[in-house]
């Protein structure tokens, strides 16, 4: 019994086998998935990319070929230009006009910051443009993406297709639209302009004059803060007392018995001065005994008066005779002073003199000196002339005795916080008829003395690129070989570029994906 069935699951299992192998069986589930794999085919096209700049917005949009009666699937990323950041809210119209004929859809939200996903069904074929009309915080703007291809059907794409300049991988990073919007970064085109020679120095900054007065002591004594606040850099305004200069325990020059004096013989020649001009009147003295006592009178009010306005029984008032900051104190609290001693100094520092040092060999340049920019040492800003109001002053005809240097002044309003006292760089900047490509400083990136920049090939894609480097003026560096002027490159955040990993292959027609 057990032999029997054995024998009959051997056949069954044999039976199976042969059916599983047979060669009917195996072509049928090949021509299956060859159909399965035709059908999708046919539904899938390589995605094309879009790139174009508005005043005011950058567009970067991945899309289906647009074949009439079929959906197209747009994933637009729009930009800001003035902050390279996402928009996050707004209205949106896709419109896609061909041969007169209109298809559109508005979209009120972003699927996320910076994205809108579009469908648009076109309606007849030919060469047309795509048009996105934007509303967001109560102003409109356009962007128009040209030269958009629709075809009639799947033959007429495939047999029209040209792949064109691709984006090439070679040397290429990827870096996402949503890895840009998280840090400061910012791409542009290179400037052609005229670009002279620059010369780079370091210039000490001093106040400008009339920007600082040193307010002396009037008298002899001993110096008394007025204010034990009283601080080098605390606010002090225009007539405030500062200091006090005593005399009072001094057997000479005391200004209580000077005061006194004073005081006494204003009065007395004032009481006789006006007893003699009623006496006058009845002719018991003359003319020129009143016109003395008048002199007397007035020379000793303004004797009176002088004191009394710059004295009182405690002293000598010392007062600041402009607002702005105490720079320096001379004295110390308590310390004997003599008359035209210095007490301290007050500065407004809203003008500044900058005194640049230029070496002999930039003599020939000297006269043809327009600008400047100037970069401060702590913190590496740098500012054009303009920025800073500023204007230059002159330059020496003579090189100076100590250092055989010659000098180059300056003024600039201070509007970026410089310290006078300290020192910043200086490139000062020539005329010049000759043009030059131009990047900004932040550009460039440097490795082992060669320098190199990151150019866009699409918004999410840019490659590697050494450059050769001429003049540099403290805000832009001259590019004399290895870029043109119709490139665009990334000018802010080229470093997180370089560190931008890449995954696998970079395609170009993979599509993007969220």
């Amino acid at each position: 019994m057990k032999l029997k069935y054995l024998w009959v699951a051997s056949i069954a299992f044999l039976l199976f086998s042969c059916h599983q192998n047979s060669p009917r069986s195996s072509e049928a589930e090949h021509d299956h998935e060859h159909e399965a794999e035709a059908a999708e085919s046919e539904h899938e096209h390589e995605k094309i990319q879009y790139t174009t700049y508005s005043s005011d917005f950058e567009l970067f949009a991945e899309a289906d070929a647009m074949i009439t009666g079929e959906h197209a699937d747009i994933l637009a990323h729009f930009t800001f230009l003035d902050n390279f950041k996402p928009l996050e809210a707004g209205k949106i119209t896709a419109k896609l006009v061909v041969n007169d004929k209109t298809v559109s859809q508005t979209l009120n939200e972003p699927l996320r910051k910076g994205i809108y996903s579009f469908e648009l069904e076109p309606t007849t074929a030919g060469e047309g443009k795509l048009y996105f009309n934007i509303e967001t915080e109560g102003e409109q703007f356009e962007v128009i993406v040209p030269d958009v291809d629709v075809f009639a059907n799947d033959e007429e794409l495939h047999n029209h297709h040209d792949h064109g300049d691709e984006p090439s991988a070679v040397n290429a990073t990827v870096f996402t639209k949503e890895q840009s919007w998280k840090i400061d970064f910012a791409t542009a085109l290179p400037l052609e302009q005229e670009f002279g020679p620059a010369i780079k120095t370091v210039a000490k900054i001093e106040p400008a004059r009339g920007e600082e007065e040193i307010i002396a002591a009037k008298a002899s004594g001993l110096v008394l803060f007025t204010n034990n606040n009283l601080v080098e850099g605390k606010q002090v305004a225009n007539g405030e007392k500062l200091f006090t200069i005593s005399s009072s325990e001094m057997a000479e020059n005391n200004f209580v018995v000077q005061l006194a004096e004073a005081k006494s013989n204003y009065e007395t020649s004032k009481a006789n001065y006006e007893r003699k001009s009623e006496l006058v009147k009845d002719r018991l003295v003359t003319e020129q005994e009143l016109l003395n006592a008048k002199n007397a009178y007035e020379t000793s009010k303004a004797v009176y008066e002088n004191l009394s306005k710059n004295f009182n029984e405690s002293g000598q008032m010392v007062k600041s005779k402009m607002s702005g900051f105490v720079k320096q104190i001379f004295v110390s609290n308590g310390q004997y002073v003599a008359a035209g001693q210095p007490l301290v100094s007050i500065s407004q520092n809203n003008k500044l003199l900058l005194t640049a040092q230029v070496q002999q060999k930039y003599l020939s340049l000297l006269p043809s000196i327009n600008t400047a920019n100037i970069t401060t040492i702590h913190d590496k800003k740098t500012y054009t002339l303009d920025e800073l109001n500023g204007k230059i002053l002159s330059y020496g005809k003579s090189a100076n005795d100590d250092s055989y240097l010659f000098p180059v002044s300056l003024e600039i309003g201070n509007r970026a916080g410089f310290a006078p006292g300290t020192f910043v760089e200086v490139f000062l900047k020539t005329m010049t008829n000759s043009k030059a490509i131009t990047v900004p400083n932040t550009a460039l990136l440097e490795e082992q003395g060669i320098y190199y920049v990151f150019v866009q090939v699409t918004p999410e894609m840019f490659e590697k690129r050494e450059v050769k480097i001429g003049g540099i003026d403290g805000l832009r560096t001259e590019i004399t070989a290895g870029l043109n002027a119709d490139e665009r490159i990334v000018t802010q955040g080229a470093m997180q570029v370089k560190l931008a990993k890449s995954t696998g292959a970079l395609d170009p027609h993979a599509g993007h994906v969220h």
